[in-house]
């Protein structure tokens, strides 16, 4: 059953269902907001829901999934679960759930994810962020 908050925002939202659409959807709205496409690195996206208005943003797959981002210095290890949730707004990503970091072999939430870049993407950097405060840079 879905929560009642969860079910007004989803009344306003664009919602698609399936892999190929919910992937496009999901790269197009990164793309649009200044953030890196790789952040979202599977297709078999089975839900993509956003709601314009407030930004507020989720997706649904078949099953959690670890993958590594080799596009960051080192190559990170990160967790999706089955459902995320967020909200977005150009060149940051907030109140981020579903998403786990590890860090030597503790996995870490990650809240926030935001671009620095300075109008030139080239130089520019990428912030993960914990719910302690906690944040690591890495360069894109």
């Amino acid at each position: 059953m879905m929560p009642l908050a969860l079910k007004e925002k989803a009344e306003r939202a664009e919602v698609y269902y399936g892999g190929e659409i919910c992937w496009q959807k999901s790269v197009s709205l990164l793309t649009e907001m200044g953030l890196p496409n790789w952040l979202l690195p599977f297709q078999d996206i089975k839900e993509f829901g956003y709601v314009n208005d407030t930004g507020f943003v989720w997706l649904k797959q078949k099953q959690r999934r670890k993958h590594k981002l080799e596009e960051i210095e080192g190559g990170k290890v990160v967790s999706y679960d089955a459902e995320i949730t967020a909200y977005v707004e150009p060149k940051r990503i907030k109140k981020l759930t579903g998403v786990k970091a590890k860090e030597f072999f503790i996995w870490i939430p990650l809240t926030e994810i935001y671009v620095d870049d300075n109008d030139d993407p080239s130089s520019g950097t990428i912030t993960f962020k914990t719910p302690s405060g906690l944040s690591k840079s890495f360069a894109l």
